[in-house]
C-alpha cells in the first residue's frame, strides 16, 4: 500500500469523522439536559411550580429538565447566572414579576437589564396578593373602604404588614395612603409567614401577602380577605372584589411567573420550549397540582409574556413614583 493511499485515506476518514460529528451537533442539542434556574430556596411555591414544569417539559421533549435553586437578593442570583448562561437553550430561568419588573427600578446595580439580557419564552402562572385583616382586631370590616374607616379612627394602628421592603405590596399600601389621604404605615417583614404569624399573635390588624399563605387560615375563620390585586377577579376566589373594583385604580397588575431564555436563544428554540410550556401548563395534572398553592395556570406566547411584562414595567413605575421612592445610590 502507498504512502499516498495511506494518507488520503485518513484524511477521507478525518472528514468523514468531522461531518458525522456536524450531523450529531444538532442531536446533541436537542437530547442534552435543560436547567430551569430558580431564584428562591427549595420548596416554596416557585419551586414546587418550577419542579411540576420540568417533569411535564421532560416528557414532552424527551430531554433531561432539572430544577437548580440559585435563591437570594429576591431573584437577582437566579437573574445573573440566566445572564451568563450561554444562549443555546440548555438554560432557562423560572421567575416572578417581582425580579423582572420591580428589581431593575429599585436596585441601583441589579447585575442585568429584564429586556436586554432576556428573551420571553412563556407565561406560566399567575398568582397575585391578597390583602387581609383579623377579625377580631378590624371586627366587622369586609371591604376595603370599611378598613381605611376604621384605620382612620384608629390611626395608631394604621399598620399593614408587607412581605418585603421595596415591593408592591409595600409601595400598594403608599398608593393606598394616597387614594384615602390617609397616613398609612407598610411594615415590611421578610416573606409571607411572619406576617401571618404577626395577624394572628393580634400584633398587627392587616396584611398584604399569597395567597397560598394566607387562605388556610381564611378557611378557619382567623383571617378576612379585603380585597385582591389584578384587572379582574381571580378564578379560585371568584367572591372576593379586587382594588380596581373597590376604586383603587393604580392596582391592577398581578403578580405572575414565567420562564425565560438568554437573549440571542434562537427563536426555534424559544418556540418549542413555549410550546412544551403551553402543553404542561395546559394540562389538568399541572392545575391540580397549583390549586393546592393557590396558583392559577396561564400560557401565553412570547410576544404576549413581553407585553405582560411591559404593561407590569409601567405599572411598578408609577407606584414607585407615587411613593416617592429613589434607588440608593
Amino acid at each position: 500500500m502507498s504512502k499516498l493511499y495511506i494518507t488520503r485515506r485518513r484524511v477521507l476518514s478525518a472528514a468523514g469523522l468531522g461531518l458525522l460529528g456536524m450531523s450529531l451537533a444538532p442531536a446533541r442539542a436537542q437530547t442534552s439536559q435543560i436547567r430551569i434556574l430558580v431564584g428562591f430556596p427549595a420548596g416554596g411555591s416557585t419551586d414546587v411550580v418550577a419542579r411540576v414544569l420540568a417533569e411535564g417539559m421532560a416528557r414532552i421533549l424527551d430531554r433531561p429538565v432539572i430544577v437548580e435553586n440559585r435563591p437570594g437578593a429576591g431573584g437577582q442570583i437566579a437573574a445573573n447566572a440566566l445572564k451568563q448562561a450561554p444562549a443555546d437553550g440548555a438554560t432557562l430561568l423560572l421567575s416572578n414579576s417581582h425580579a423582572l419588573s420591580m428589581i431593575p427600578l429599585t436596585v441601583r446595580q441589579p447585575g442585568y437589564e429584564t429586556h436586554r439580557d432576556f428573551a420571553p419564552v412563556g407565561l406560566v402562572a399567575i398568582s397575585p396578593d391578597v390583602l387581609v385583616v383579623n377579625p377580631e382586631i378590624v371586627g366587622q370590616v369586609h371591604d376595603l373602604a370599611g378598613l381605611m374607616a376604621w384605620m382612620r379612627a384608629q390611626p395608631k394602628q394604621a399598620n399593614i404588614g408587607v412581605p418585603a421592603p421595596a415591593s408592591d405590596p409595600e409601595f400598594g399600601v403608599h398608593m393606598l395612603s394616597n387614594h384615602y389621604q390617609l397616613a398609612l404605615s407598610p411594615v415590611p417583614y421578610k416573606g409571607d409567614a411572619p406576617i401571618v404569624q404577626d395577624l394572628l399573635a393580634g400584633q398587627i390588624p392587616a396584611g398584604i401577602g399569597s395567597i397560598a399563605v394566607m387562605l388556610q387560615h381564611v378557611k378557619a375563620g382567623r383571617l378576612r380577605i379585603i380585597t385582591i390585586s389584578g384587572p379582574q377577579r381571580f378564578a379560585l376566589l371568584p367572591d372576593v372584589p379586587t382594588y380596581v373594583e373597590q376604586g383603587v385604580k393604580g392596582y391592577g397588575i398581578s403578580n405572575f411567573v414565567s420562564a425565560l431564555a438568554p437573549a440571542g436563544t434562537p427563536r426555534e428554540m424559544i418556540a418549542r420550549y413555549n410550546a412544551a410550556i403551553a402543553q404542561v401548563v395546559q394540562s389538568s395534572a399541572f392545575a391540580e397540582k397549583l390549586s393546592e398553592l393557590a396558583i392559577q395556570p396561564s400560557s401565553s406566547t412570547p410576544e404576549e409574556l413581553q407585553a405582560r411584562i411591559l404593561a407590569t414595567d409601567e405599572a411598578f413605575a408609577a407606584m414607585v413614583k407615587m411613593a416617592g421612592f429613589q434607588k440608593p445610590s
